[in-house]
């Protein structure tokens, strides 16, 4: 947790996490009713997830009680208090993509990977988590890796994809 009360000389567990880039953030929607939860989406895509230290210094610094900025960024999915790979995979197990085949998928995806569910990588590039539904039932069983969504799913097309972006990833690096 952090130091102490005095928003200035908070310090957070992970070194990584400058908080002068959330300050303009925090700045720009100082006393703006209902903007708990587009400051935190912002503190999110600045630092890809939202450690409770940092929950805690957004609650001090927008004055909203911690509670309810936890109870926020635990409720809604879309929120992460744990890091996450490079690549975040989305799995869809809604109906549709379960009929067709989503076990087969995940089970790929967990041995491609050579991790459990909303572990990362040890290269650091995918975290997956499965999702109740990504809202793209004609492409059944579906995955979103960031933006991109990949449809009509097999276990070895799942796979190609990994290794593409694997591939990808180590010839820039």
């Amino acid at each position: 947790m952090a130091c102490c009360n005095d928003a200035k000389a908070w310090r957070l567990k992970d070194p990584a996490i400058d908080l002068a880039l959330l300050d303009p953030v925090l700045d720009t929607y100082a006393g703006v009713e209902g903007s708990l939860i587009t400051i935190l989406q912002k503190a999110q895509g600045l630092y890809g997830y939202l450690p409770v230290d940092l929950l805690a210094y957004i609650a001090l610094k927008t004055g909203v009680k911690p509670a309810k900025v936890l109870g926020v960024a635990t409720f809604y999915t879309q929120f992460r208090l744990e890091p996450v790979g490079k690549h975040l995979i989305m799995l869809c197990q809604g109906t549709a993509c379960h009929v067709n085949g989503s076990a087969a998928i995940e089970e790929a995806v967990r041995d491609e990977l050579g991790v459990e569910e909303g572990a990362i990588t040890p290269d650091g590039l995918f975290t997956y988590n499965n999702v109740a539904c990504l809202g793209c039932c004609s492409l059944s069983p579906v995955m979103m890796i960031g933006e991109e969504t990949y449809g009509t799913l097999t276990p070895d097309k799942a796979r190609t994809i990994l290794r593409q972006i694997r591939e990808k990833e180590a010839a820039n690096a």
